[in-house]
């Protein structure tokens, strides 16, 4: 009886993972289905078709260079530090994780707009949280900072902490120690944090409707286009975000997977 049920639930487990599987990237087959080439070839061939891919990029970037030289060590802090202070900077991280990007939006606008004492101190030196590249670049280090130093928190806290007490024993100090022992063996978890803080980056649209509708980058590209002239024609954008925003993830997440052996 035991060796009939093993052919029986293995055979569920196949079909189970395979029906999965189609579910999860049946939009991925519906987008290959419905765009053709003339259409792809039709729509990027548009005087400043790549305008939006270059805005998308560049701000993306922008925005994980800031989280890596920010949110690295202040998740490190979160995953080392005992203090109740911390705990609140945990809580807000949280929280930016779990609010709706366009309550993000929402807020940032009335934190950071023109007529907000910080907005006045961002026009003293020719800055604008609205409608302007720096406001992209906002917008999505909002959305994408949770993601990132959470992961890093989480990656940092797996170090064994007996690692760490030999390098004190050895006369390191605590910089020495997060730059030889913490900093390299966190480097395949850090990878995979910074890279789907990249998806979520380029992708970012909550926040940016409210605060960054111009310039358009990719997202805001996909809407306007959606708007404007219809479903079919937004597809070759979507397209184009997709072919952006995956490969660095899942080349990532192969990689650390290997690394970590």
């Amino acid at each position: 009886m035991t060796l009939r049920r093993r052919p029986v639930a293995a055979w569920f487990a196949t079909v189970s993972v395979v029906a999965m599987w189609v579910i999860l990237v049946g939009p991925l087959i519906t987008l290959a289905v419905k765009i053709s080439p003339a259409q792809l070839l039709s729509a990027l061939s548009q005087p400043g078709a790549f305008d939006p891919l270059g805005v998308s990029v560049v701000s993306a970037a922008v925005a994980l260079c800031f989280l890596v030289v920010i949110g690295t060590p202040l998740g490190y802090v979160l995953a080392r530090s005992r203090r109740r202070g911390v705990r609140w900077l945990e809580a807000g991280m949280l929280l930016m994780l779990l609010m709706p990007p366009l309550v993000i939006g929402l807020l940032l606008i009335f934190m950071l707009g023109p007529l907000t004492p910080l907005g006045e101190v961002l026009s003293r030196v020719h800055l604008s949280a609205t409608n302007t590249f720096f406001a992209l670049v906002v917008a999505e280090v909002y959305e994408a900072a949770p993601y990132y130093v959470l992961g890093a928190q989480s990656t940092f806290s797996g170090i064994d902490q007996g690692l760490l007490d030999q390098a004190s024993l050895l006369g390191d100090t605590p910089r020495q120690r997060f730059f030889r022992v913490s900093l390299p063996l966190s480097r395949p978890g850090l990878s995979s944090s910074l890279a789907i803080a990249w998806a979520r980056a380029i992708g970012a649209f909550g926040a940016v409707i409210i605060i960054a509708y111009h310039p358009y980058g990719l997202p805001m590209q996909v809407w306007t286009t959606l708007n404007e002239v219809g479903l079919a024609r937004a597809l070759p954008y979507a397209l184009m975000l997709l072919v952006v925003s995956l490969p660095l993830p899942l080349f990532v997440y192969a990689w650390s997977r290997r690394a970590r052996g």
